[in-house]
């Protein structure tokens, strides 16, 4: 049999050992950084809107109606005279604060209903599942349209509502960590060496069962702000002419073809935001596992 020679043979391929800079650029992720420094601006926004604009989020200027961006005004100005990014800065207030109290309350009413359900079962399970399942069959947009019918316009009402629709989704979450961890061994444990069902539930149960939760609190969060400006910019949240980022893009669509900048700049930045929160919420699901 006749042999090839040695050079021709083909190797396989060597690992080549990962270099310093490649480790650190897989650490320090550049992506989850500028999201991270995207929310830090944001809330820095919301917190202290003075510090990053002279102007007034509702005063205009007299003779600077829509004016194209430029050095006075950074982002341009709208129909009334009013600085864009004046408006965008002071509006992170509302947007977010709307988002927080959406957040808030569908992760303590869903974590609830699931944590109850996981834990007890039998019949109280089945019913609170079905109860998700018909909620989670109706569309997020009409569900939130109804609550608002019912409750008024407003930020605070369009929040609630926004919360009421994620209360599913945090409850079908909850329960199948909860169900999970009610298997476990240390659980099973727990049991035997006399705890308690209040006892197991509160100390080894919720803890062990809250990482997704709030991970998934996080998406939440992007989607709370974009549903929140969506009905906003339908004209059933925040009546003008408070700075809602929803409302800006709404109040801009009548300009679109003359002062483009009053609709492209409040849409960039919810969509920065929702891509932030989203980015750091797939940062937290990873470091769980």
């Amino acid at each position: 049999m006749s042999s090839l020679p040695i050079d021709q043979l083909q190797t396989a391929p060597v690992a080549k050992p990962a270099t310093r800079s490649s480790r650190l650029f897989t650490r320090f992720q550049p992506g989850l950084i500028l999201a991270w420094a995207v929310m830090i601006i944001v809330i820095l926004w919301a917190i202290a809107p003075g510090l990053f604009t002279a102007y007034s989020g509702t005063e205009g200027v007299a003779g600077a109606q829509r004016l194209a961006p430029q050095a006075g005004h950074w982002l341009g100005t709208d129909q009334l005279g009013r600085d864009v990014y004046a408006r965008i800065v002071y509006g992170a207030s509302h947007s977010l604060s709307g988002a927080l109290v959406a957040v808030v309350l569908g992760l303590v009413l869903g974590t609830a209903l699931g944590l109850f359900a996981g834990a007890v079962g039998g019949f109280a399970d089945t019913l609170v599942m079905r109860i998700v399942d018909v909620l989670l069959s109706i569309p997020g947009l009409l569900l939130s349209l109804s609550v608002i019918i019912l409750l008024g316009f407003g930020t605070v009402h369009a929040a609630i509502a926004v919360g009421v629709t994620s209360i599913a989704n945090f409850a079908r979450l909850a329960r199948s960590e909860v169900v999970l961890v009610r298997h476990s061994d240390y659980v099973e444990a727990a049991y035997g060496s006399g705890g308690t069902f209040g006892a197991v539930l509160w100390r080894h149960i919720l803890p062990n069962s809250l990482t997704s939760v709030i991970a998934f609190s996080a998406l939440q969060f992007g989607s709370a702000i974009l549903a929140i400006s969506t009905l906003s910019f339908l004209g059933y949240g925040t009546p003008p002419p408070t700075p809602e980022w929803g409302l800006l893009i709404a109040e801009g669509r009548n300009y679109i073809s003359t002062a483009w900048w009053l609709t492209t700049f409040p849409g960039i930045v919810v969509v920065l935001v929702v891509l932030s929160a989203n980015r750091i919420s797939q940062s937290f699901r990873r470091s769980r596992r």
